[in-house]
C-alpha cells in the first residue's frame, strides 16, 4: 500500500470516528472483500462468511471510537473479523454437519504448494485437469479447517491472505516467532494430513 494510499485511509478513518457514515461506507467497500475471504476460509460457508463481514463492520462501527491509531487500521479491522469468524466455525462445529462451500470457487487457491514440498497447479488447464485442481483446493482447504485453531489462522492470514509475519503478529497479538513457530507447525501437520493424497496432488 502506498503513501497516497494509506493517507486516504486515514482520513477516511478520522471522518468515520467523527460520525461521517460515508467515510464508514468507504471502509467498508475497501475491506469487505478481503474479510469475506478469511471468513470463507475459516467457516467454509459462503452465507456464514457474509454473516461474518457484516457482524465484523456492526462491531468495528460500535467500537471505532477505541481505535488509537496504534496500529494500522486493517490490523484492528482483522482483528475484530478473526474473532467473529472464529466464533461462528465454532458454532459450525458444534452444529449439524453440512457440505463445505469452499471446492465451488476456482478463484479460491490454497497455500503455495511448493512450499509444502509439492509442485503448484500447471495453467491453463483443460476441463480434465480443472476437475483435479478443484479437487485438490478442496482437500487443502478441508485440511487447514481441520487445524487447530491457532494454526489454522496463521496459514490462512500468511499463505492466503498474504499478511506478513508482522501483521499477523499484530493482529493475533502473539511474537513474530510465535507466528513462525505456528506456521511451521500448521505446514508440518498440513503434509501429514495430506500425505495419503500425495499423487493427486501432484497431479
Amino acid at each position: 500500500m502506498n503513501h497516497a494510499d494509506t493517507a486516504r485511509i486515514s482520513q477516511l478513518v478520522a471522518r468515520a470516528k467523527g460520525g461521517d457514515r460515508e467515510a464508514f461506507d468507504g471502509l467498508v467497500g475497501l475491506y469487505a472483500p478481503q474479510i469475506y475471504n478469511m471468513a470463507m476460509r475459516i467457516t467454509g460457508s459462503r452465507e456464514e462468511a457474509a454473516d461474518c463481514v457484516q457482524e465484523a463492520f456492526v462491531r468495528a462501527y460500535v467500537a471505532l471510537g477505541s481505535f488509537r491509531g496504534e496500529a494500522a487500521f486493517s490490523t484492528w479491522l482483522y482483528r475484530v473479523a478473526l474473532n467473529v469468524a472464529n466464533d461462528a466455525a465454532k458454532r459450525l462445529a458444534r452444529g449439524p454437519l453440512v457440505e463445505s462451500d469452499l471446492s465451488l470457487d476456482a478463484a479460491d487457491e490454497p497455500p503455495d504448494l511448493e512450499r509444502m514440498g509439492e509442485p503448484t497447479v500447471s495453467p491453463a488447464p483443460g476441463p480434465h485437469e480443472e476437475m483435479i485442481s478443484q479437487r485438490r483446493r478442496e482437500m487443502v482447504l478441508q485440511a487447514i479447517r481441520s487445524l487447530p485453531q491457532h494454526h489454522r489462522e496463521v496459514v490462512i492470514l500468511y499463505d492466503l491472505q498474504g499478511l506478513s509475519y508482522e501483521e499477523i503478529a499484530r493482529v493475533t497479538r502473539t511474537r513474530v516467532g510465535t507466528v513462525k513457530s505456528r506456521l511451521n507447525r500448521a505446514r508440518l501437520a498440513l503434509k501429514d494430513k495430506l500425505s495419503p493424497h500425495l499423487e493427486l496432488l501432484r497431479g
